[in-house]
């Protein structure tokens, strides 16, 4: 496979943002196997995006040639008080997670946090000599990678997490640091402080986020605003472990406005999630309603949204058909013990 065609598997859909492009032409053009990273928080219920659209991206950078790690943020998310901060708790839940990504990522290779700090003997150095090159002020704008604000009361626990997060990437010794947009944050941080440490400077690739099934306004399912499919939010989004009628019966009552794009999640799944995850996206219609027609990649079927050729009663058939087809099989083989959904379930209540 030549530079052009690694390119493209890593710049296609949902990646939205590559700093920089040319950096990540040279890298792939001096290195067969580049080191890849992402992290990831252990706490809620799976979900369309944390799973199956991150880890359809994971597989783009395997294919690509990159050696892919998924970090298990566990002293991150003891951090940011999820799972009642309990370290234990999330130890477990994180077993959860680890079957998970083996599963949809075969290609990865899948450790904690504690597990890298514990053969990193260096890391809470480089924590503490990354602390030294971030100012206050910005460690606490870099707090939205955390889903928290400045506005937030904080303990002081929460301003380890910026400089930790970045410690990860020199850790793994990553050449690519992918993430969501949310993410953002961190790596430009890591791209500022790295080249003062005298350490490699990661070429950073985020990928855009599922938005929740309530559209640009609020939860379909009558909660709040819903700008992004979330795990503390079961109305949100389709969640890995939903039944196939639970499947149906949200996607049957999310935001589809007709022939709107922007903010549409149905679309957005259909391009992340079916189109990736499966042969193609099949509408059934009648006949007195143009037939069945078959969407084999997302351009066309954007094109019939946005110019009313597609009705939205259609889409949302068609998209709820898919997804039974596309999670029942990984929600079957997932082992989601007793024990774990208590911890996510009572985390989530509380």
């Amino acid at each position: 496979m030549d530079v052009h065609d690694r390119l493209a598997l890593i710049e296609g859909a949902p990646t939205e943002e590559v700093v920089t492009r040319p950096e990540l032409e040279a890298l792939l053009g001096a290195n067969d196997s580049p080191r890849h990273y992402i992290g990831l928080e252990v706490s809620g219920f799976l979900h369309l995006g944390s799973l199956l659209s991150t880890g359809y991206k994971i597989n783009d950078f395997a294919a690509a040639g990159c050696r892919c790690t998924v970090l298990l943020a566990d002293w991150h998310t003891m951090l940011n008080d999820k799972l009642g901060a309990d370290l234990g708790a999330i130890s477990r839940v994180s077993r959860y997670y680890r079957d998970a990504f083996s599963r949809v990522c075969p290609g990865a290779e899948i450790l904690t946090g504690t597990e890298l700090y514990a053969k990193t003997d260096s890391y809470w150095g480089d924590v503490a000599g990354i602390a030294r090159h971030v100012s206050l002020a910005r460690a606490m704008r870099t707090l939205t990678i955390m889903g928290r604000s400045e506005s937030d009361g904080v303990d002081l626990a929460k301003l380890l997490y910026p400089p930790m997060q970045a410690a990860d990437i020199h850790a793994l010794d990553a050449d690519i640091a992918h993430a969501g947009m949310d993410q953002r944050k961190i790596h430009m941080l890591a791209r500022e402080v790295f080249p003062r440490m005298g350490w490699k400077v990661p070429v950073s690739v985020h990928q855009s986020l599922l938005p929740g099934l309530g559209g640009p306004g609020g939860s379909a399912a009558g909660g709040g605003a819903a700008a992004k499919m979330s795990k503390s939010s079961p109305a949100s989004g389709i969640f890995i472990h939903d039944t196939d009628a639970e499947i149906r019966k949200k996607v049957s009552r999310a935001w589809c406005e007709a022939r709107t794009v922007e903010g549409n999640a149905l679309l957005a799944i259909a391009r992340d999630v079916v189109l990736r995850g499966g042969a193609g996206l099949r509408i059934e219609r009648p006949e007195r309603f143009g037939g069945d027609i078959a969407y084999p990649e997302y351009g066309a079927l954007e094109a019939d949204y946005a110019s009313g050729a597609l009705h939205p009663s259609d889409l949302k058939s068609g998209v709820a058909e898919a997804l039974v087809s596309i999670v029942g099989p990984v929600r079957d083989s997932l082992r989601l013990d007793e024990e774990v959904r208590a911890l996510i379930s009572g985390a989530q209540a509380g």
